[in-house]
């Protein structure tokens, strides 16, 4: 048997991601999206990435001083998921894939959303555009009432990996 066993030439299978890792991680990606923190937050995930297991370690250690920020996104026994699951390296290229996902779907909403609205600002009086005064209520069409970008962005996930299957 050689030292070098475990050379290049065996390849490890990634091990499948369990469901609740998957549910955690969806979770906290879409959170991030709906607070418009996408940059800041792949910016921070991708600077940390060496650290990955470390961070993971410090979630523990910082949990007493975090909970109540964790408790308006997770309880404790998803916390705990979403620590474990950042121990490895391709969970968190899997949460930055996942957001930039989301993040690509929620923008085409907003610009329909800021291109109906200006088309209908565009109809309105002078008084009413500059000055704010007697404004109609606005309510957007029915398809933009009916889009919803997170289940656009999972069917369009699911569509990629049957397709890629």
């Amino acid at each position: 048997m050689s030292i070098f066993s475990q050379s290049m030439d065996s390849e490890k299978k990634p091990e499948p991601r369990p469901e609740d890792e998957e549910r955690v991680i969806d979770t906290l990606a879409v959170t991030i999206v709906e607070r418009r923190m996408t940059p800041v937050a792949i910016i921070a995930i991708e600077a940390h990435r060496p650290f990955n297991y470390i961070a993971s370690q410090a979630m523990i250690f910082a949990s007493p001083i975090l909970d109540p920020m964790v408790e308006i996104i997770f309880n404790y026994k998803d916390y705990d998921v979403l620590r474990r699951a950042m121990e490895r390296r391709a969970n968190v290229e899997y949460l930055i894939l996942k957001i930039e996902n989301y993040d690509a779907f929620a923008q085409v909403y907003d610009h329909k959303l800021k291109k109906f609205l200006k088309a209908e600002k565009k109809k309105w009086k002078w008084y009413q555009r500059w000055l704010g005064i007697a404004t109609p209520r606005l309510s957007p069409p029915d398809d933009l009432k009916n889009y919803d970008w997170r289940q656009a962005a999972r069917d369009d996930a699911e569509l990629r990996e049957s397709s890629s299957e």
